[in-house]
């Protein structure tokens, strides 16, 4: 079984009122997830998973790059340097899939397998203690 991939979709304000994601879904024939969705009339983005790999994968970040969709791949493994980490809860709210939690002592707990790796934990940590692997 494939594990799916999660990209990272980036619009310029050009192409934010095109519909590249319905064209690129339709033209490949990909079912995929949307994860996470920033849009506004200046600039989208959206974190997608993909159930792709190996050529199919590259077959769908060239065609999204095509229409000028800047297109990242996004790594699965946050780790917590629990050396740094005071378990303050500043990254918990913001995670848009609940993957970071208190543990019933108070100290911060991450399940990786909700996990999308969408870097938004690591922007919301004052003490810098959580990285993407």
């Amino acid at each position: 079984m494939i594990r799916a991939m999660n990209l990272r979709l980036v619009y310029r304000p050009e192409h934010v009122k095109k519909p590249i994601l319905a064209e690129v879904v339709l033209r490949k024939k990909v079912r995929l997830n949307i994860l996470d969705a920033k849009v506004n009339g200046q600039k989208g983005e959206l974190i997608v998973s993909v159930p792709l790999d190996g050529e199919q994968l590259k077959d769908l970040i060239k065609a999204f790059e095509a229409e000028g969709v800047a297109v990242e791949t996004l790594p699965r493994i946050v780790e917590i340097d629990r050396e740094k980490c005071t378990s303050c809860g500043a990254c918990i709210s913001p995670c848009p899939v609940s993957a970071l939690a208190f543990d019933p002592s108070y100290n911060l707990q991450l399940d990786e397998s909700r996990c999308v790796g969408c870097r938004v934990c690591v922007d919301a940590c004052p003490l810098r203690a959580i990285k993407m692997a």
